[in-house]
């Protein structure tokens, strides 16, 4: 009960303090005097100054109450506070308030939960008033501290430590409303506070039933959950939060999240993770998604070492990130999403190949091939939020990241990839090419050029096809796929998955353009380079059935996408030159391979055929299939393909007529208008030195060529007289005309790349019209006479690689159009 006074002392009192006085009943069971409460709040609203009097005094009442426990007259004090705090809006009104926050903190101090619940509610109610003018003193540390601890609380009773934690999640929330519309808001993105929120926000939102919110957002809880539900209530005050969220504050929200997973070990299983980060997302401005996506990078680097799953965690929930990050603005940090994931990839594989070196026999054996598990779901994670984050960039964007994977891609023998791979070793680098391979086949997926030297640009088909050669059967699958994700730009892909014989084309609606000036220029550049990749992938030792499909499929997008009547000439040279391939078997191949060879040539050149729809050309190849199916079906990719298929001895005792023969194509295209000419020259493939960096043996080399004079090579006495001994540093002397470094270096660069472009037919006929020109030439320098002697006394020798041919007289050697050294 209140302590009364006399009457005379009562006359002598304060004004204000008889007002507040009266507002208490005897017995607190009966409540606020409405009477006198409406007395005092008139006369607060009509003396504003006396505001702040009236708060003191009704902080000193309250705090004396709470240490006497009497909690009716506790409840009656704060109940006029919010009166008075509702009704008056006056510039007085500054003082006031802090008397009130004083008495909520000494409510939220007391260790009785309805005080602590009341103080909340108080507060709560004064966060949602907008005052007049910013307060440039007023800080809100103690409750920040307060409410995060309410939100932890661990009553033993459950249903008072439900009441707790909402009412410390209702008062994070005042919080965050009083300060973000405050002048000095800035002051709650502070990380000592942000330390603090975040993670109490999370705590709760832990008992959250995962919701699926892969097609869209997740869905707003409604108000009943929010008033009952910790978890709800704690989700949505998350949501307001990151919502209020700026540009200099973002990364001071976003931090805590990973320091409460990581604490809490939530990346293993990551279901969890990957809610709060969709939140995130879909609770952030647009503009900043990319802020993030850094943040969720940094975190990958700073967790490098630990174990697979948490790396993988991480890395899925950064494929959220990046799916929803898509659909807006993904920002400036495309390179270095792509750069980050690819050092990850690569630290993968090393940890990898590492287990794998290191694995012993029994449960250390068992432990390894764990871990080997962990690591690939690590690699398929980091694959698949490469090709997502590519498949979802625009054109110009997408091919600089396809020039960026490309450039990763470690080949034997290079030093051009930037990715280091001195501690891979030969199964670890093999590893990483299929992981970056796949990586690109993902990024390249769906994308659309206009014009294929917009997708297959010479910088970039270079070092693609480089692949293509190496002994691996699976890096060559991801080269053809990629190539064909670049090629197809009208989804023609799909209608020729399987190498089959096709009784009626035109049953597949094959799309189709006219082939443009570009495409042309393309083929007529790089077209030798594509049948000679063709060609050789089709004579390796290792291929499996998915090799002959993806060649088949390449032919057949190249006819499509790329053939004007030349290069279908030159793709049907190509054809019958794996089939001859595979009848005289220089490589030694097996039967099963050279069979394979003979359905892939009659799948390419059934379809072909009716694509040009030569009638003539259309009835060989069915005579030739019709009989074959008769005769020999394991020719045809329907049976050759198939289980338990009977295979020939040898091919040297077949019938002509199982053969597609050179003339009767030549006689059938011919009569049809189209330059035949070519075909009668077999097809060799073009000269280059790929072979070499794909540790293969190559067909010659054409970077060393080496002309050596042999001792006996100089010409007696009494042949020619008064003559300067000839030597290889005189013959080089006497051609070497120019005495400029560079010019010799820029022509052996045109002639080394006239040999790796140009067709073989003309570099022939060129060499054969120079020849004897040239040896005239020699001659003139030298000042020899040549004659033929009685036997030869000069000789060349010319080295190639490990190749040494034959030795010539000097007088009968016809140089072609090369640089002597």
């Amino acid at each position: 009960m209140p302590t009364r006074v006399c009457c005379c002392c009562s006359a002598l009192r304060p004004r204000y303090k008889r007002l507040v006085d009266n507002i208490f009943p005897e017995d607190p069971k009966d409540g606020l005097v409405k009477a006198d409460m409406e007395k005092l709040t008139f006369y607060a609203v009509s003396a504003p100054e006396k505001l702040d009097r009236i708060g003191s005094y009704l902080a000193e009442r309250l705090s004396r109450d709470v240490v006497r426990h009497r909690s009716g007259y506790v409840l009656i004090a704060m109940e006029a506070l919010d009166q008075l705090l509702m009704a008056c809006h006056s510039q007085s009104i500054k003082p006031f308030v802090e008397s009130f926050l004083h008495m909520v903190a000494k409510l939220l101090e007391s260790g009785e939960p309805k005080l602590q619940v009341l103080g909340t509610n108080s507060f709560v109610k004064f966060a949602n008033i907008e005052e007049d003018t910013p307060s440039y003193h007023r800080r809100y540390d103690f409750f920040v501290s307060r409410f995060s601890a309410m939100c932890h609380s661990c009553h033993s009773d459950p249903e008072i430590r439900t009441e707790i934690r909402i009412a410390g999640i209702r008062g994070i929330q005042g919080v965050v409303r009083k300060t973000v519309n405050d002048e000095l808001r800035a002051t709650i993105w502070e990380p000592q506070h942000m330390d603090k929120i975040v993670p109490s926000l999370l705590f709760n939102m832990q008992k959250i039933e995962e919701v699926d919110s892969r097609t869209g957002p997740p869905p707003s809880p409604s108000a009943t959950d929010k008033e009952e539900n910790p978890a709800v209530l704690a989700e949505n005050c998350f949501r307001e939060l990151l919502g209020r969220a700026t540009f200099g504050n973002m990364n001071n929200a976003v931090r805590p999240v990973f320091a409460h997973l990581d604490h809490h070990k939530l990346w293993d299983p990551n279901e969890f993770a990957v809610h709060c980060f969709k939140i995130i997302m879909y609770s952030i401005q647009a503009q900043y998604s990319h802020h993030v996506i850094q943040e969720i990078l940094g975190h990958l680097d700073a967790r490098k070492k630990d174990s697979p799953r948490v790396r993988a965690g991480i890395i899925q929930v950064l494929l959220e990130a990046v799916a929803i990050a898509a659909k807006g603005s993904i920002g400036p940090t495309v390179l270095e999403v792509f750069n980050t994931l690819l050092k990850h990839l690569r630290l993968s594989v090393e940890f990898e190949a590492n287990d794998l070196q290191g694995g012993s026999v029994g449960s250390a054996s068992l432990n390894s091939s764990s871990k080997d598990n962990d690591e690939k779901i690590v690699q398929n994670a980091i694959i698949q939020t490469i090709g997502f984050f590519g498949s979802n960039l625009p054109d110009y964007q997408r091919s600089e990241i396809m020039m960026f994977i490309m450039g990763k891609v470690p080949v034997f023998g290079t030093s051009t990839h930037t990715l280091d791979i001195s501690q891979l070793g030969d199964l670890g680098t093999r590893r990483i090419q299929i992981m970056l391979l796949r990586s690109l086949l993902m990024v390249t997926s769906g994308y659309k050029a206009k014009t294929i030297v917009t997708a297959l640009p010479g910088s970039f088909l270079d070092p693609l096809l480089s692949p293509s050669l190496m002994e691996d059967y699976e890096l060559r699958q991801l080269v053809l796929e990629v190539m064909h994700n670049l090629m197809d730009r009208h989804d023609n892909r799909a209608k020729l998955r399987g190498i089959r014989i096709i009784p009626d084309v035109a049953d597949l609606k094959i799309k189709r353009e006219k082939i443009c000036r570009q495409d042309t220029s393309f083929m007529k550049k790089n077209g030798q380079q594509l049948y000679r990749h063709i060609y050789l992938g089709c004579k390796e030792e290792d291929n499996v059935q998915k090799n002959y499909e993806l060649l088949y499929t390449s032919l057949a997008l190249i006819t499509i996408e790329l053939a004007n009547e030349e290069v279908v000439i030159d793709l049907i040279r190509l054809a019958i030159a794996l089939q001859d391939s595979a009848i005289i078997n220089e490589d030694n191949l097996p039967m099963f391979h050279r069979c394979g060879i003979m359905a892939l040539v009659a799948a390419y050149l059934n379809f072909v055929s009716q694509m040009i729809a030569v009638p003539a050309f259309c009835q060989h190849v069915s005579k030739v299939i019709e009989i074959r199916t008769m005769e020999a079906p394991y020719f045809l990719p329907e049976h050759i393909f198939r289980d338990k298929c009977m295979l020939p001895k040898s091919l040297e005792k077949h019938d002509k007529n199982l053969y597609f023969l050179t003339n009767k194509i030549a006689e059938s295209l011919g009569g049809s208008g189209y330059s035949v000419e070519r075909l009668s020259v077999p097809y060799v493939p073009q000269v280059t030195d790929e072979d070499r960096l794909s540790r293969r043996k190559s067909i010659v080399d054409t970077v060393s060529i080496q002309v050596d004079i042999l001792p006996n090579s100089i010409p007696s006495d009494d042949v020619v007289s008064n003559t300067e001994e000839i030597t290889f540093e005189a013959l080089k002397k006497a051609i070497d005309t120019s005495g400029m470094e560079e010019q010799e270096k820029e022509k052996r660069r045109l002639v080394i790349e006239k040999f790796q472009k140009a067709p073989f037919e003309e570099i022939a006929a060129q060499c054969e019209s120079k020849a004897n020109l040239l040896h005239d030439r020699l001659a003139q320098i030298l000042e020899l006479t040549i004659r033929p002697p009685p036997s030869p006394s000069g000789t060349l020798t010319i080295t190639s690689g490990h190749a040494q041919y034959q030795s010539v007289p000097v007088y009968e050697m016809k140089f072609p159009d090369l640089c002597v050294y």
